[in-house]
């Protein structure tokens, strides 16, 4: 491959990288912040420290190898540093190769690239985003009585419904993944209810056809129909969020001309109000330590840097209250980071909902475990500001996704929950029905509720869009409302 080949998008204006191959090497580990293929001697090492013994704490593992061997190399694989003998270490072309394709979202082999000379701008690829899933797009490709196909006023200009959708989830559901899959589930359980009585297509349904799909949703003998066609309940959340989006998809339907009238026009009476919200689903101190504990003396038999990671995930989740996903690397943003300040200070800078940054200061307590699983990744211990390292790296390479976040909390919950199981069976159950939003209910109890954290404060860590989001923890603890209400009368 000729390095020339490819142009960073993620520079202003973008950059085609150099045609050497170290040169490219050499610019890669400049602007990702880490190590991608460095070339090791004794000689180099004098070069470089002033002593051995200084070498041999800032790369230990190469000087073990260059116990052995004359030439030891360095290089970046699947979001860690490993460090191999030059024979056994694969070549500098087949490194650049995979480092390329894991930023693949950032370095684009030009002129495919998608970035024009005129603006510098990269085009972001919305394929993804817009595509109907395959088996709704033959129900769909076609066009009901009050769908506005040859009118000038369909400002769409396209003639049947899988089109129309594909363009309301571009226009409202782009922004988000998990905003995009939701609405693609909602899509499928109306979809499969039209089909079950033989209703269709959607720009063919009246108001009173959607009158009788929200009393579907309400009665389970008359349930939307599952991807299986299984009668199932539908819990209330779940019926506001399919009402909800079928509402949007009429909408965005109607006000962009593509059918002639609304029929979901008032389908949609209001949102639960805010101030219903009380949070249930959160942990016991006791069950917190006994989680504190095994994460602590735990993973004997696993690889180091499998422990670390583990550690590291669990020290965030249950220290920042952050979302599942938010944790989740996102190469557009960038995101989620650490920052060290002229303090010693550490912050975690996450990617939030509706894209929204969010800084969440970090305690002390966090600070070693994040310092050694950066190490065995081969970083350095602080990050730097121009670091471009995933956060939670994955053992096949790139970062770790939703699933393998999901997966890493649960297996500590479950492990402490078989800890346990006899000194306290109710508490052992308790853990194994958590999830990793337990923690983040229980940190934000314990700004609100344990330590009174000014509601704009706590809201702010959370990131709440609602004050009163926030306060609904406070709804938690009686016996906090109790002690206000002692003291506020104890004189009288």
């Amino acid at each position: 491959m000729n390095p020339a080949d490819w142009i960073d998008g993620g520079m202003t204006p973008p950059r085609r990288l150099p045609a050497d191959t170290g040169a490219a090497l050499a610019y890669l580990a400049d602007t990702l912040g880490h190590v991608v293929y460095t070339r090791w001697t004794l000689a180099a090492i004098r070069g470089r420290y002033a002593s051995l013994a200084d070498a041999k704490v800032a790369h230990p593992a190469v000087m073990r190898q260059l116990l052995d061997h004359a030439v030891v190399i360095e290089y970046w694989d699947r979001g860690r540093v490993r460090t191999a003998a030059i024979d056994d270490a694969p070549t500098p072309e087949v490194v650049l190769q995979r480092v390329l394709h894991t930023h693949r979202r950032r370095f684009k082999v030009s002129p495919e690239a998608g970035l024009p000379a005129a603006t510098g701008e990269p085009i972001r690829d919305t394929t993804a985003l817009v595509t109907v899933p395959q088996p709704l797009i033959a129900w769909l490709a076609r066009a009901g009585r009050f769908a506005n196909v040859a009118s000038a006023t369909n400002t769409l200009g396209v003639g049947d419904d899988a089109q129309a959708v594909a363009l309301f989830l571009r226009d409202r559901a782009s922004r988000s993944p998990h905003t995009l899959r939701a609405y693609r589930t909602e899509l499928r359980r109306l979809v499969a209810w039209c089909e079950a009585q033989q209703f269709g297509p959607l720009s063919d349904l009246t108001r009173h056809d959607l009158l009788a799909y929200r009393q579907a949703l309400r009665k389970p003998a008359y349930d939307a129909v599952d991807d299986n066609n299984n009668n199932r309940a539908v819990a209330e959340a779940t019926q506001a969020r399919a009402l909800a989006v079928v509402a949007s998809l009429f909408r965005y339907w109607t006000e962009t001309g593509y059918l002639t009238a609304n029929p979901a026009a008032g389908l949609v009476r209001g949102g639960r109000s805010r101030t219903s919200f009380a949070p249930q689903r959160m942990l016991p101190g006791a069950l917190l330590a006994a989680c504190d504990a095994w994460v602590a003396e735990g993973f004997k038999d696993d690889d180091a840097l499998v422990v670390a990671r583990r550690r590291a995930i669990w020290a965030l989740y249950r220290y920042a209250g952050v979302r599942l996903v938010e944790l989740v690397w996102s190469d557009d943003a960038q995101l989620p980071k650490l920052e060290v300040d002229d303090g010693e200070c550490w912050t975690l800078h996450v990617l939030g909902k509706g894209r929204k940054t969010r800084a969440v200061p970090l305690p002390g307590l966090c600070v070693p475990i994040l310092k050694t699983y950066r190490q065995l990744r081969g970083l350095p211990p602080q990050p730097s500001p121009y670091e471009h390292a995933a956060l939670i790296h994955g053992l096949k390479g790139g970062s770790l996704h939703s699933s393998g976040l999901y997966d890493e909390v649960k297996a500590i919950f479950i492990a402490a929950a078989d800890r346990i199981e006899k000194t306290d069976h109710a508490g052992a159950a308790r853990l194994r029905s958590a999830s990793p939003h337990w923690l983040r209910h229980g940190y934000a109890r314990q700004l609100v509720v344990d330590h009174q954290v000014p509601l704009p404060a706590a809201q702010a860590l959370l990131g709440h869009a609602s004050v009163q989001t926030t306060a609904g923890y406070a709804k938690t603890d009686l016996s906090q409302l109790r002690t206000f209400v002692d003291q506020t009368f104890s004189d009288r």
